[in-house]
């Protein structure tokens, strides 16, 4: 009998695993290094093994995924082991360090407050943030975790967001979660844009988002691919200096 802690496993895998299609990182049917056997041979170490992938994503099939393949499929396609391995945090990390036991009683907040430059670089661990760049603080009305501050450096938003506004933002699970032409924090790659959002389409699957400036007369739209790497965080406060 398998144990429930494996079932439950399991079922956050096949929930990844539908997200990362959402994404384009992995497509069934791919031929070109994103298919089913490509999948198995990262985790499973053989490209034949594509039925042992898709036994795991069959909810009423026995297989399941062992806690050691599971670690495997975090590395190669940039999970926060945390959700997949405990099933706490989001899917994609939240890319933010948690509150040690010290840090939440001697600096008490549920946002972390860090500069654009390391939250842009950030990885899915507490290493990429230097301690004396963040801090943590709370505000009337947003409660819960996973929520990241920065500071606005630039005018491609004026005059909706100004320079040295801090925008308080709320990482998105799923692309089809989008609204397209409200104002995200969109991630990717090392860089970091705050924009207007508009995601394009090929076939059913986001592979693009048009990034908008407000400031549109000194700062153009552009396109920008979507990835395993690819994190929005909405902006769901803007605080100004008055």
């Amino acid at each position: 009998m398998i144990r429930e802690d494996r079932l439950e496993l399991n079922n956050r895998f096949i929930k990844v695993f539908k997200l990362l299609e959402d994404r384009g990182a992995i497509i069934k049917n791919d031929r070109k290094g994103k298919g089913i056997g490509d999948v198995a041979e990262k985790i499973l170490g053989n490209k034949g093994y594509g039925h042992i992938i898709r036994a795991f994503l069959n909810e009423g099939d026995k297989r399941v995924i062992s806690y050691s393949h599971a670690r495997i499929f975090c590395r190669e396609f940039g999970i926060n082991e945390d959700f997949l391995l405990d099933g706490t945090g989001t899917p994609f990390g939240f890319d933010l360090p948690k509150q040690s036991t010290e840090t939440s009683t001697s600096k008490q907040g549920n946002i972390l407050f860090t500069t654009a430059a390391a939250f842009a670089g950030s990885a899915v661990d507490t290493s990429s943030f230097a301690t004396e760049e963040s801090s943590w603080f709370s505000l009337p009305g947003l409660q819960g975790g996973g929520m990241v501050a920065f500071q606005i450096n630039g005018n491609s938003m004026e005059p909706v967001i100004l320079n040295d506004d801090i925008v308080v933002c709320r990482e998105v699970e799923r692309l089809d979660d989008v609204k397209d032409n409200e104002i995200y924090a969109v991630k990717s790659n090392g860089s970091l844009w705050v924009k207007y959002v508009q995601r394009i389409y090929h076939g059913s699957r986001v592979t693009h988002l048009k990034l908008i400036s407000a400031n549109h007369l000194e700062h153009d739209p552009f396109i920008e691919e979507v990835n395993i790497h690819t994190r929005l965080y909405r902006v769901i406060r803007k605080i100004s200096d008055f």
